[in-house]
């Protein structure tokens, strides 16, 4: 049995729930758990974990800002609004950058370790490239309100010096099971079974980039409990800081995660595509591929699940009732 309370912000969410069973299996079990849990089934990602604690997210803040918040031994902050189409940027700027803030100077405080998530929105349209190096970092243009809200708390960081003892995980196409909350956000495995089980067929956008044909457009599908892992390399490993990129570092097209699903299913592919709304074409990824050299060098050595090993597991899991 593992000491020392690790408190989980987003804990309830897809990579937040997969981490505290990833640190059940290491032995923690004084875990705290902080979320917002409504009036949806998010509650249900904790079915089965061993926890010390839950609390709403706005007790919790509560709590930090009147530091009355127990000592822990890390902080895992995953709690934030990820939804790229929020048109709010006012209620980004509080909940991702200023409780991110709020929180990582309690943790400086306590001298407690601390680990956050950024994203891989903070590229924008990715003409900069996908390198996570500290130089690089200042110069990228995020295409969303979302993203702007990420790339602010990593400046923040960048500009105090903090990436000396903190850690940024910049995630990119995260999918696997417990995302049904996630609505319209959820991943398109979660999405398109449901198509193919209904219609038979999947649809994908189009592409409005004369380089990129219908289905081809590029992204690096990162399977959610190899996330959980990289995390767990960093938690383990309080030496090693910085700002790193989480994916596999293989780009594929929407048009191999759509063969995949089908494989999985044992049907064969029925593709549609469909036209891009209005309202995503100008902030639309085309390309996003992680650059795994700095995460290398940080030691992390093992190899990311490949698309079609993972979206088996995951339909397995979603014919077996799980969300």
């Amino acid at each position: 049995m593992r000491t020392g309370r690790i408190i989980v912000t987003g804990g309830a969410g897809l990579i937040g729930s997969h981490l505290v069973e990833a640190l059940n299996q290491r032995g923690w079990t004084d875990i705290l758990v902080v979320d917002h849990l409504g009036r949806d089934d998010k509650w249900r990602n904790l079915c089965g974990l061993q926890v010390a604690d839950i609390l709403q997210k706005e007790a919790f803040r509560q709590e930090l800002r009147e530091d009355r918040v127990p000592a822990a031994e890390a902080v895992v902050h995953f709690g934030a609004c990820s939804t790229t189409t929020e048109a709010d940027a006012g209620y980004l700027l509080d909940n991702n950058y200023r409780y991110s803030v709020e929180l990582c100077e309690w943790c400086l405080r306590h001298e407690t370790r601390f680990i956050y998530a950024s994203s891989a929105a903070t590229y924008g349209d990715g003409s900069r490239g996908y390198a996570d190096a500290d130089a690089v970092t200042p110069t990228l243009r995020p295409l969303h309100a979302y993203g702007f809200s990420k790339q602010l708390f990593d400046l923040w960081t960048l500009r105090h010096g903090y990436f000396r003892s903190i850690v940024g995980l910049k995630f990119f196409n995260v999918y696997g099971p417990r995302e049904a909350h996630k609505s319209d956000i959820r991943s398109m495995v979660h999405k398109a079974v449901g198509q193919i089980q209904a219609t038979g067929e999947v649809c994908l956008f189009k592409s409005d980039h004369p380089h990129y044909r219908d289905g081809e457009q590029i992204r690096d599908f990162v399977w959610v409990g190899d996330t959980a892992q990289v995390a767990l390399f960093f938690l383990e490993r309080p030496d090693v800081s910085g700002l790193f990129n989480c994916g596999t570092g293989q780009g594929r097209t929407w048009l191999d995660l759509a063969r995949a699903m089908f494989a999985a299913l044992g049907r064969e592919p029925r593709i549609r595509f469909i036209d891009m709304p209005e309202a995503l074409r100008a902030r639309y990824q085309y390309h996003t591929v992680a650059d795994l050299r700095k995460l290398r060098g940080a030691g992390y050595a093992h190899a990311f699940t490949p698309i079609e090993d993972g979206t088996r597991t995951y339909i397995q899991s979603l014919a077996a009732g799980e969300q």
